[in-house]
């Protein structure tokens, strides 16, 4: 019987205040997560280089 990889999945992290701004280009990052211990959606500060700020970003699908 062939073992499953585990609970660990990617996910892509995308700037919420950049995508209303009406600015050219996206904040995107992948990282991973635990798909036992964290179900619901990630939200997550990281800096935004083209606003030049920490803004929240949250995982989309």
């Amino acid at each position: 019987m062939a073992k499953s990889k585990g609970n660990r999945v990617q996910v892509i992290l995308e700037c919420t205040e950049h995508k209303n701004s009406g600015l050219a280009g996206t904040s995107r990052y992948i990282t991973t997560k635990n798909r036992k211990n964290t179900p619901d959606r990630m939200e997550i500060k990281k800096f935004n280089p083209i606003m030049k700020k920490y803004t929240i970003h949250k995982e989309i699908k």
